[in-house]
């Protein structure tokens, strides 16, 4: 199914967090493809390191000069980085045929720009991301708890806007194959919300359903007949947990159907209950081979 001028239209901003790791790389490059699809602005968030952070380290015994010597060298490391950071864009956006500069209106075409700020990472990404339609997260490196990434719980919590999270490989397509992970929560509606542009571009959309899953609220059959009133038109699958997680059946689902996309509501439960005992949310976050977009 296609979308009308007016829906084309419906994302015209994304903001990406950068970094210099495999998974920077691959979540930028997602980004400029959503970009060249929407023909979209991207803005490209780098956030360096604050020298003046050290500067609390003086109740730790160490001299003044000790402490100016540190903050020379931090900015100095964070200098660098910020370099690699840049010519890892220019390239990727040359590679990708998007021109960097300012926000174009009309259908001019996808724009991206570079942006390095000093600061603490989260607020930062948090606050700029209130003015964008789509932050797009990397997702985090073998052996990192994702449970614990600060910029994604930022974006999740603090901005109001809904987070793509990027698979630690580039994928081929995005939004084609979109599956619905849908369990009647307020979470799980927001994430539909932020869907609808995806779904009325994509080729099939199925709805994912588990009695395991579902809580109190509308079923699956009620969000279809919803979707039909935008001219989505979906099919219903039901899945079922593997090995007693609800997280690892919805993802094998996801796969199975050669997904592209998967939109899902966040921490239904509390982040603390889910950090503990583990839960749906973390469980795609840690192992989602595919495009995850997520409101809560």
């Amino acid at each position: 199914m296609t979308g009308t001028d007016e829906t084309s239209m419906a994302i015209r901003k994304l903001i990406l967090l950068l970094n210099e790791t495999a998974a920077g790389k691959a979540a930028l490059d997602a980004a400029l493809d959503a970009a060249r699809i929407w023909n979209a602005h991207l803005t490209v968030l780098h956030v360096r390191v604050d020298a003046r952070d050290v500067a609390p380290l003086a109740g730790e015994g160490l001299s003044g000069a000790m402490i100016e010597d540190m903050m020379v060298a931090t900015e100095k490391e964070s200098a660098v980085r910020a370099h690699d950071v840049r010519v890892l864009f220019e390239h990727a956006v040359a590679m990708h045929g998007v021109t960097v500069g300012e926000p174009r209106t009309g259908n001019g075409g996808p724009t991206a720009n570079f942006v390095s700020v000093a600061g603490r990472e989260e607020e930062i990404l948090a606050q700029q991301s209130r003015l964008a339609d789509l932050a797009v997260i990397p997702h985090p490196e073998a052996g990192q708890d994702v449970s614990s990434s600060d910029a994604l719980h930022a974006v999740l919590f603090d901005s109001g806007r809904p987070v793509l999270l990027s698979p630690a490989v580039a994928p081929r397509s995005i939004g084609q194959r979109i599956c619905v992970g849908w369990n009647g929560t307020a979470e799980s509606s927001a994430a539909v919300q932020a869907a609808i542009p995806w779904m009325k571009r994509a080729e099939i959309v199925r709805i994912l359903t588990s009695e395991d899953y579902q809580r109190r609220g509308p079923d699956a059959a009620d969000l279809q007949a919803y979707l039909a009133l935008h001219d989505i038109h979906t099919e219903i699958a039901t899945f079922r947990p593997i090995d007693k997680s609800v997280g690892a059946g919805l993802l094998g689902a996801a796969r199975e159907f050669g997904a592209d996309l998967l939109s899902m509501g966040a921490y239904s439960h509390s982040r603390l209950r889910q950090l503990i005992l583990g839960g749906v949310t973390r469980h795609i976050l840690e192992n989602a081979d595919l495009p995850v977009l997520m409101s809560r």
